[in-house]
């Protein structure tokens, strides 16, 4: 049987880009030089006359984007999350929040997968800057497949949004004939054991330990959420009241990501149920690879199970 191929949900964005530029002339994409890394190179090949490289200038960038939005085009704005995320959160609150500006925001390299680029590069708080500018949705797809369709989503949303990549390369868990909504969490598998909820590419490991759990009896709830914000609460309560526990994956920070936001919808609207995480525990990054730095931030498969198998007993 052939070796399945991984592929990284920052080509999904550049194959979605190609997607949408074949059928929409209003889509223009700003690059903050990154093009070759973040995916957009593929658009600039293919459009050149609706591709603008803004250099290292990630404030720029997001400050035309918003004039080209002003005059009727849908910008993509596109850098690592460290810069588009982090570098310009000011300009996006005031320049694409603050006027409802038809922005679409795109931060490649999040996490702590850019390994080699070292901490500084590693952007474990994009998801707590962008949940805080008011209106602002949050999209974090978990493979190739669900990104591309992700930017068509994009696309179709009437008002500015942001958009977490990845370079780690992926197996496909979703397919291109998927529904998915912004807003709608996406349940993978359904268990009565124990409610996994994962978001980016975490979820990829995470259906690989569900299916080891599973060759052991033990039958989990996995439940995708593609949307960081609006927060699917209604979908989590519902999976969580069954089987009384909830385990969260991300690959951001603790403090102000995906699980906070998960643990506050459920407050309040549940009675005791038991409860643990993955995700970074507020540190930076260091340089290295993912294979020996996820057991370091406690973000590989054995922790997972391991957490899993602890909320089971």
């Amino acid at each position: 049987m052939a070796e399945e191929k991984l592929l990284a949900t920052r080509a999904g964005y550049g194959q979605g880009l190609l997607d949408i530029g074949e059928k929409y002339d209003d889509v223009i994409v700003l690059e903050g030089d990154l093009g070759g890394a973040t995916g957009s190179a593929a658009f600039r090949k293919a459009y050149p006359d609706r591709y603008i490289e803004a250099g290292i200038a990630e404030q720029n960038e997001v400050g035309m984007a918003a004039g080209l939005a002003s005059v009727g085009f849908v910008p993509f704005v596109t850098s690592f999350a460290m810069f588009t995320a982090g570098r310009a959160c000011e300009i996006v609150r005031n320049a694409v929040g603050y006027n409802h500006a038809n922005v679409k925001l795109v931060g490649s390299h999040s996490g702590i997968t850019p390994a080699a680029d070292g901490g500084s590069h590693m952007c474990i708080e994009d998801f707590a800057w962008m949940k805080v500018i008011p209106h602002m949705v949050v999209l974090n797809p978990c493979d190739y497949n669900q990104t591309r369709l992700m930017v068509q989503k994009m696309y179709e949303y009437d008002g500015y949004c942001y958009m977490r990549t990845s370079r780690e390369p992926v197996k496909n868990i979703t397919t291109m004939d998927d529904d998915i909504q912004i807003g709608k969490a996406q349940v993978l598998r359904e268990g009565k054991d124990l409610t996994i909820a994962s978001t980016g590419i975490m979820t990829t490991f995470v259906m690989d330990v569900a299916d080891q759990l599973s060759q052991q009896g033990i039958e989990c709830t996995v439940l995708n959420y593609h949307t960081i914000k609006p927060f699917d609460g209604e979908t989590l309560l519902k999976y969580v009241s069954t089987t009384n526990n909830l385990l969260t994956v991300e690959e951001h920070n603790i403090i102000g990501g995906f699980s906070e936001s998960a643990t506050a919808a459920l407050f309040g609207k549940v009675g005791k149920i038991k409860y643990d995480y993955v995700a970074v525990q507020d540190c930076f990054g260091q340089t290295g690879n993912r294979q020996s730095l996820f057991p370091i931030y406690g973000l590989d498969n054995q922790t997972i199970y391991n957490k899993a198998i602890a909320l089971l007993k």
